[in-house]
């Protein structure tokens, strides 16, 4: 493995981490509904499954800053990983079981991705602005293989051999992990921790994690129960997939050509778009559920939704959080996320059944834009690269 460039292994392990999210967030909550549970049940369990985003990712963030050691943290938190999806076969199929599986399951996914991100902006170094969205593709890929091969492969056997697919994948990307080692440009342990209290005081960084607590808590619907709500429509699990490829496609698109964006308008004028071109996703989503072409259209927005939102979220995290805080701003960042789409997945599946999955889009729809009260915190400015 020493003959492969670093770029293309951290794109490896992108590869298969996204592989993971795009086979579980599209068909857990269809797996779940086979099992025999509610709405509300998969509401609550979708919460689980993002609630230890509120205190894992500081946990890791801690030992990561303070041991230096985030590649070990990767290995550790991809073992685990693979053993839980084993433990679904021998724990009771209940409510109480899954949703403690559920619960270890995203406390250690949690300790994966914000400290690989780490990792990545550590090793691309001053190219990072060149290089990262080149390797981040790699995770959309993953993803898209995720979803889009996985949902052909469930038209062909039950959707119960769901964990068994996650076993896999998870497997794959312990052994890949193993191909990388810590950067060098990375500081190594800590014993007294920079605080963070000083950077989070700053306008541009309150104000994009407030926008992102807003632009996360909109998307619950759509993590939690899309597949759900494309299967009551009478989609196939093969056009579901497609569905949610289209949006990870226009996602690699941004990944490739952002720069165009950053070197044009500032964050301010970036961050409006994406809250703007979100409203109208989740609104055209919830108006016209029959109609394969508008969900199209819709899932292409994802490239703002998620795509160039994320990069501006790359850029301030690195921009504002110095090398010792990168652990814990990383675990900021995914705290936000988990914060966002939780407590978004309670109230979408509470009010599910009580009004409807177009309500509650429509409702995301508005939402969205109360993250236009925060934009006056963020820069009028084009940033300078980073």
């Amino acid at each position: 493995m020493q003959s492969i460039p670093i770029q293309s292994k951290l794109g490896g392990f992108y590869f298969f981490y996204y592989a993971i999210v795009g086979t579980f967030m599209p068909f857990w909550s269809l797996y779940l509904e086979d099992q025999g549970f509610s709405y509300q049940e998969i509401g609550l369990l979708s919460s689980i499954a993002i609630i230890t985003r509120f205190f894992a990712p500081f946990i890791w963030g801690w030992i990561a800053d303070k041991s230096g050691k985030r590649m070990l943290l990767v290995r550790i938190a991809t073992w685990m990983e693979a053993c839980i999806w084993f433990l679904i076969f021998i724990i009771p199929n209940n409510f109480q079981s899954v949703a403690l599986l559920m619960l270890i399951f995203s406390f250690f996914q949690n300790a994966i991705l914000a400290q690989f991100e780490g990792v990545t902006l550590f090793w691309l170094a001053e190219k990072r602005a060149a290089l990262y969205g080149k390797v981040r593709k790699w995770g959309s890929i993953g993803f898209i293989v995720g979803v889009f091969g996985i949902g052909a492969l469930l038209e062909i056997i039950p959707i119960s051999m769901l964990p068994v697919l996650l076993l896999c994948i998870a497997f794959l990307a312990f052994l890949w992990s193993f191909t990388i080692k810590e950067p060098a440009e990375a500081p190594s342990s800590q014993k007294m921790l920079e605080p963070l209290w000083p950077i989070l005081k700053r306008p541009a960084v309150l104000s994009f994690f407030m926008i992102e607590l807003v632009m996360l808590f909109s998307h619950a619907p759509f993590y939690s129960f899309y597949s759900n709500y494309l299967h009551q429509a009478g989609y196939s699990t093969t056009q579901i997939g497609l569905l949610w490829s289209v949006g990870v496609i226009a996602e690699i698109i941004m990944f490739a050509y952002a720069n165009f964006f950053f070197s044009r308008y500032s964050w301010r004028s970036l961050v409006s778009l994406c809250l703007v071109l979100t409203s109208l996703r989740w609104i055209a989503a919830g108006y016209f559920p029959e109609s394969f072409s508008i969900q199209f259209i819709a899932q292409s927005v994802h490239a703002f939704s998620f795509g160039l939102f994320h990069l501006i979220a790359m850029r301030i995290i690195f921009q504002n959080f110095s090398a010792g805080q990168q652990g814990r701003g990383q675990a900021l960042y995914s705290t936000m996320w988990g914060m966002g789409v939780a407590s978004g997945s309670i109230l979408a599946g509470y009010f599910w059944e009580i009004y409807s999955g177009e309500a509650m889009f429509i409702a995301a729809g508005i939402v969205v834009l109360l993250g236009l009260l925060f934009v006056i915190g963020l820069p009028k400015e084009i940033e300078a690269k980073s």
